[in-house]
């Protein structure tokens, strides 16, 4: 049960225009996430675009941000935010065996059968950035050896750092995953 209750389908006429938006992004849907954050229709809307430009926007690969993504929900103990995006990773080209990998990611970053050199430095990234905020040189100097691409190390850390606040969020507030 979540801590805050979560907002209703129908809001006020202010709000109106921000839940189609949301909407519009979402595909049609507005999710248990959605709803506590139209608690506060600035955060929500901030909220909103920020994640648009972050899911829609980048040109680091949807498999690395997704892998990113599915790593720090584990790290995190963000159930919700992993059962959203472990789909999202393998329809990215991740695979079953990367996803039960990453279920382990708190004990061990040694899985070095499932994932290529770029995958590990990104793992390895993301759980620096995320256990210990500081990032050692040597991971610094893999990633960006493996992306060769300023613009795509920073959307990384963007998108780590993002997912990062956004697992914050949805533990801290016991949001509930959507029934199904």
């Amino acid at each position: 049960m979540s801590r805050v209750p979560y907002v209703a389908d129908c809001p006020g006429e202010d709000e109106s225009e921000l839940i189609a938006r949301i909407r519009a992004r979402r595909g049609g849907k507005l999710l248990n996430l959605d709803r506590m954050l139209l608690n506060s229709p600035p955060f929500a809307h901030g909220w909103n675009t920020h994640l648009g430009a972050v899911r829609g926007e980048l040109t680091v690969s949807l498999r690395l941000r997704e892998l990113a993504i599915c790593a720090v929900a584990v790290l995190n103990g963000a159930e919700y935010e992993f059962a959203h995006h472990a789909p999202e990773l393998l329809r990215s080209g991740g695979t079953a065996q990367q996803v039960e990998a990453l279920k382990t990611l708190k004990s061990s970053l040694e899985a070095a059968d499932a994932f290529d050199p770029t995958e590990s430095a990104v793992l390895r990234l993301t759980s620096e950035m995320t256990r210990n905020v500081k990032v050692s040189d040597a991971t610094f100097a893999d990633v960006r050896s493996q992306l060769n691409d300023d613009r795509q190390l920073v959307e990384l850390v963007g998108v780590i750092a993002t997912y990062n606040m956004v697992s914050r969020f949805l533990v801290a507030l016991e949001v509930d995953p959507e029934e199904r």
